[in-house]
């Protein structure tokens, strides 16, 4: 009687855990993923950078719009002066106030610059794309990242169950070697191994419930959110079995945001070049205003003067010799293109033989899945018939406790599979540039 009160005690504190654990939030992949776009320090922060390129990305920024000046300047003088005219008279005035206004409007315009203003256009233009791009890197490095997690939670989880399981079985086997010992069928030594497999099993259940809090809170800084939010996923990890390699190879070439970046950092090389050779060409700068001008003099031969109007004009100029600078300058900026149409295909060689190497892991990890998946059956076979005799005492403790073990680790084995198939999955579509990473 009082081992069935202990076993009673037993289940009733397993079905208050899991009582606890079910009521709390349950967090699908999809809403993670969600959380994630809307919260992640990442993402934000590469979408704000990304809105400053597009910022950037004007003409006026290019140098193509013209510049407007208003100006205002006044000057207030006291002064003693004096005046010699050429006849020898000489005229003095002690404090004599000097005082003159000008102001106006002036436009300065850059008709033609080498044609820089439009190259620098173009290069804003790249500078935005690239910002989209790296914006893109990080959502899918950041979505990836939330998925591995999330799916390691999955796993973790499906162990949790199988370590409660395995939990339950050894209770029952305690509870038989001490009704056995009692009645005289069994030795204290078969208790004491049934105990110490039982605080064994107990041990290794409290770690792996610590790996698993501790996994909750690694996705909850992920999302951005209260570290101490509770909340389960579901046990279910569903792998994508159809993903083509020639199929992934070509997306990686097209739209693998690394790739993609380095395509338009090798865009705006071949512009900075452009931009260079521009200064081989003449500068041509219109200018115009309006200026109104007034003076006031105690003494001198006009006690005032004003002007107002327009004018008009332009500058030309053109560099002949800078100290072959500009030779120097264009050298660099060639030896920076070839830099980066080298780092372009290195990235690209990098990325194809990541892509296969990530491929093979994945059939490898889909053909893992099938037989530990089986072997999870078998175990579990092994296990009920192994109990039945253990019953009934046809089988030694040693034989049970190993059909135990047996089974808990298939399980493991399996739930592990599992996850390492559905991350190869992730690696090769995070990859090839996929956002939905679920």
């Amino acid at each position: 009687m009082k081992n069935c009160h202990r076993i009673k005690i037993f289940y009733l504190i397993v079905f208050s855990v899991f009582s606890s654990s079910y009521s709390q939030e349950v967090l699908t992949i999809e809403n993670a993923i969600k959380i994630a776009l809307e919260n992640n320090f990442e993402i934000k922060i590469a979408s704000n950078n990304y809105n400053i390129a597009k910022t950037n990305s004007t003409i006026g920024n290019a140098g193509m719009l013209p510049t407007l000046t208003a100006s205002v300047a006044a000057n207030n003088r006291v002064q003693n002066s004096t005046l010699t005219l050429q006849n020898g008279v000489v005229n003095a005035l002690d404090n004599a106030l000097n005082n003159s206004l000008n102001y106006g409007v002036s436009l300065d315009w850059t008709i033609f610059n080498g044609f820089k203003m439009f190259t620098r256009l173009e290069q804003l233009k790249e500078l935005e794309k690239l910002g989209s791009t790296q914006l893109q890197q990080t959502i899918i490095s950041k979505l990836s990242e939330v998925s591995s997690t999330y799916f390691n939670l999955v796993q973790q989880q499906q162990q949790l169950k199988a370590l409660d399981s395995t939990l339950v079985i050894s209770n029952q086997r305690l509870a038989l070697a001490q009704n056995r010992f009692a009645i005289g069928k069994a030795s204290k030594l078969e208790v004491l191994n049934a105990q110490v497999d039982l605080n064994t099993d107990n041990v290794v259940l409290l770690k792996q419930q610590e790996v698993f809090q501790n996994t909750k809170t690694l996705l909850n800084k992920i999302l951005a959110r209260d570290l101490q939010t509770q909340f389960n996923v579901i046990e279910k990890i569903k792998v994508d079995e159809n993903l083509k390699l020639t199929e992934l190879s070509d997306l990686v070439e097209k739209q693998n945001p690394q790739l993609v970046s380095l395509l338009l950092s090798k865009n705006v090389a071949e512009l900075q070049l452009k931009q260079i050779k521009g200064d081989r060409y003449p500068v041509i700068t219109l200018s115009s205003g309006y200026v109104f001008s007034e003076t006031q003099a105690s003494l001198g031969f006009a006690a005032a003067t004003s002007a107002r109007g327009f004018n008009y004009g332009f500058n030309a100029a053109l560099n002949l010799f800078n100290g072959w600078n500009q030779n120097r300058n264009e050298k660099i900026a060639k030896i920076m293109l070839d830099n980066s149409k080298l780092t372009l295909n290195s990235q690209r060689l990098e990325l194809q033989a990541q892509l296969n190497a990530a491929y093979q892991t994945y059939l490898t990890n889909n053909q893992l899945v099938v037989i530990e998946n089986k072997n999870e059956i078998y175990a579990k076979q092994n296990l009920d018939i192994t109990l039945d005799k253990f019953k009934i005492g046809t089988i030694t403790t040693l034989e049970f406790r190993t059909a135990q073990l047996n089974y808990v680790n298939a399980k493991v084995r399996n739930s592990n599979a599992q996850f390492q198939a559905k991350l190869s999955e992730i690696v090769l579509k995070e990859l090839a540039g996929i956002i939905n990473l679920d």
